[in-house]
């Protein structure tokens, strides 16, 4: 029985972390840190588990093998690195961490210390994505050529724990990015995935539109952010991360090949649509995509318990989301810059 920790009593924590565990015939919810420690002892009390004051005290106790790390941005490196050190496995959530400096030092201690440092990348575990990776593999649209992947809601401020303007995910302190870094992250990793290809080019525009703080001026982060990719095996495409999308979430890729077109999760009526070239088509329906509004199991927490009980199974180790990282903090230095930046170091 693993004994995990929660660092982070959230809405994320609340609505996957906890219950998913809480689901999880192998694991025991042990122990939860939030800085609102109200918070935190109606969650443990709920969980049957103990609460801390704070993330070092839950760090310090010895008989937890594995912590989730649900806390705001800006503290994902420094709390994922003392965790390792600490001897615990870790699970952090996206984005990985607030710098790339930050992102490879994080992989570098899970080296260091021998333990599982595991990112929350779940739309690779999506159903849809499952299946169409593999058809990509098989060669069923031929050469990927084009891409367009696109996360679009209309934001975090309905969905956090803090509801409102005064949401963390709206302060650059906190989150240092927006849109970019609660949604555009996903879509970054997930096309490399799909298509075993990672951005070597980044041209970006990151700006704020709509979102504004109670006093009328704008949020500090990107509410939209728009960046062309250019990909290790030549497909070039879109990546669309949007917080003003006053509709239906959209959660959509297509990807244009030589042979055909792959819709996934952008057809009304199919999770999965192949148009070929010849003008056949194939449907695959494997169950909706989690949403804000419908939660879903993710599969992340399975996951990541199932690589602690089994070492050789592929989970989504630190080290192959840095690619993901690299590109969206190119994207914002293109932004800033004006230009397109050429990516190095995605060989790892």
């Amino acid at each position: 029985m693993l004994r995990i920790g929660v660092i982070g009593c959230g809405k994320i924590a609340q609505v996957r972390h906890l219950p998913e565990y809480a689901e999880n015939p192998d694991v025991q919810i042990a122990a939860l840190a939030d800085l609102n420690l109200e918070r935190t002892k109606e969650l443990a009390q709920r969980y049957g588990a103990k609460a801390y004051a704070s993330d070092k005290e839950l760090l310090a106790d010895p008989s937890i093998d594995a912590v989730s790390i649900c806390s705001a941005n800006n503290s994902h490196a420094e709390m994922a690195i003392a965790a390792l050190k600490a001897g615990k496995h870790v699970l952090c959530e996206k984005p990985m961490a607030t710098t790339l400096e930050d992102c490879e030092a994080m992989v570098k201690a899970a080296e260091q210390a021998g333990k599982l440092l595991m990112i929350d990348q779940n739309q690779r575990l999506a159903p849809a994505h499952q299946k169409a990776r593999e058809w990509i593999r098989a060669g069923k649209i031929g050469k990927p050529l084009t891409f367009r992947t696109r996360f679009a809601h209309g934001g975090p401020e309905t969905w956090s724990v803090d509801q409102g303007s005064g949401t963390w995910f709206f302060d650059k302190k906190r989150a240092a990015m927006g849109a970019l870094a609660d949604l555009g992250v996903h879509k970054t990793d997930l096309i490399q995935f799909l298509l075993d290809q990672q951005v070597t080019e980044v041209t970006a525009f990151l700006s704020t539109l709509d979102k504004c703080f109670s006093d009328g001026s704008p949020i500090t982060v990107d509410d939209n952010a728009l960046c062309v990719y250019k990909m290790s095996g030549g497909a070039v495409g879109t990546m669309t991360a949007s917080w003003t999308h006053y509709g239906s979430e959209d959660n959509s890729t297509e990807i244009d090949g030589s042979e055909g077109i792959l819709r996934i999760y952008a057809d009304p009526e199919h999770v999965l649509v192949l148009k070929r070239k010849d003008g056949t088509s194939e449907f695959w329906d494997g169950g909706a995509i989690q949403t804000n509004d419908e939660q879903t199991n993710s599969g992340i927490i399975d996951l990541f318990v199932e690589c602690l009980k089994n070492p050789s199974k592929e989970g989504i180790p630190a080290a192959s989301v840095l690619p993901a990282m690299r590109a969206v903090f190119a994207a914002m230095q293109s932004s800033e810059e004006g230009r397109v930046i050429r990516i190095n170091g995605n060989e790892r």
